[in-house]
């Protein structure tokens, strides 16, 4: 049943027709908000929807005294918006180039002294160091991350089937299987993945922070055995619950 209902939203997203920034704007308005708040706050308690909101519609929030990175990472999500959402519409491809944009606007500002000064870690630059994440120490060393990488990307221009979330969870587990940033690979591999959908005429969508302990299960799922599976499976019921209310509004009307 859920696959069904994953199918009438890809047909929903398919019927909005959405070429254009202006399209993207329109059907991602509220979406985007969400998103931002959700994939930032998978990594950083102190992210509010409100201070969120805030950045998206103001570009600022007034009377914040928190963490001077959490603002830096909430503009930085609005800003890997605005640098999509023209790319979105011509459909560009997913290039090295652009991982590594996406990387160095979604982390602006927020590598922390030790990162930065002591070991040479910049945004938007593959890591200099091996760094490992996960139960199963996962990470591609440095010197292979950008051969990794366009292994990865080649795998993708090459695909010709019809299940799309398929391959954007192959990719997005492989992406943070490699770990190619000293930093901010999460928030770049949630944004990287909606981008893939995007092109390829499927619906974003949001992984909610309150259901981050299966999303790292299933990460760590293909980390250990290589069974995408259950990350395909539980892309599928993000994407109902990120849609459903749209899908419940068009029936109505229907």
């Amino acid at each position: 049943m859920i696959v069904k209902k994953y199918d009438d939203i890809v047909k929903l997203w398919r019927s909005w027709r959405v070429t254009t920034e202006a399209d993207t704007d329109r059907r991602l308005e509220n979406f985007r908000i969400l998103f931002a708040y959700n994939s930032g706050k998978i990594e950083n308690e102190a992210i509010t929807y409100s201070d969120t909101r805030e950045i998206f519609e103001n570009g600022r929030v007034t009377g914040y005294t928190g963490n001077p990175r959490t603002l830096f990472e909430l503009s930085n999500q609005r800003m890997c918006y605005e640098l999509l959402r023209p790319k979105i519409a011509a459909k560009e491809p997913l290039t090295i180039a652009l991982i590594k944009e996406t990387h160095g606007v979604l982390t602006a500002g927020t590598y922390d002294e030790r990162r930065y000064a002591e070991q040479g870690e910049r945004p938007g630059e593959f890591k200099k160091h091996d760094y490992v994440t996960g139960l199963a120490e996962v990470g591609s060393l440095p010197e292979d991350v950008e051969s990794d990488l366009s292994d990865l990307l080649d795998e993708l221009a090459e695909y010709e089937e019809k299940d799309i979330l398929k391959v954007a969870a192959y990719f997005h587990a492989r992406f943070e299987y490699i770990h190619p940033f000293a930093d901010g690979n999460g928030r770049a591999g949630r944004a990287l993945l909606n981008y893939y959908l995007m092109i390829r005429d499927h619906p974003p969508l949001i992984i909610y922070d309150d259901d981050k302990r299966a999303y790292y299960d299933a990460l760590a799922r293909y980390d250990a055995d290589e069974d995408l599976e259950p990350l395909r499976l539980f892309l599928i019921g993000q994407a109902e619950r990120t849609w459903e209310k749209s899908l419940e509004r068009e029936r109505r009307r229907g």
